[in-house]
């Protein structure tokens, strides 16, 4: 599924949705390593979980000292679809799908962070954690990519 997060609306309601997105991500993750039988894959995927867990503790430091209210928890529409894939791929494959699974979902993430990084209303002090955002998710890719 191609997102639309970090290209509608203006940039807060841009960030709010990357927050959303990145709850989902670590639910997804979550649902991935309990599921996982290689204990390497869980625990990277454990090191990858807890990147997003601070992507979201710094992206909600970042709403709430510019006096925006942060989103608690993920975003209803896209929730089912992102952890449903890891759902399926245990299903159909074990680890090799799961990971699969997590690979597609990461897609969505490099492009919504991708997409952030560009864009033009974005905070001067948002810049910084939105490019470690973005470094992050190319070395998960790359991971999940060579496994």
């Amino acid at each position: 599924m191609v997102t639309l997060v970090g290209v509608r609306g203006n940039f807060v309601d841009a960030l709010k949705e990357l927050v959303e997105l990145e709850f989902d991500t670590v639910e997804a993750y979550e649902v991935a390593i309990d599921r996982l039988k290689d204990p390497e894959y869980k625990i990277t995927l454990g090191q990858f979980r807890d990147d997003h867990k601070r992507h979201i503790s710094e992206l909600t430091s970042l709403l709430i000292k510019h006096d925006v209210q942060p989103p608690l928890g993920h975003s209803m529409g896209k929730h089912w679809v992102t952890i449903g894939k890891v759902v399926i791929a245990n299903l159909n494959g074990g680890d090799k799908a799961i990971l699969l699974a997590i690979k597609v979902n990461k897609i969505d993430t490099n492009t919504t962070y991708a997409r952030m990084k560009e864009r033009p209303d974005a905070w001067n002090d948002a810049r910084d954690i939105i490019e470690c955002g973005l470094q992050d998710e190319q070395r998960h890719q790359k991971w999940l990519e060579a496994h």
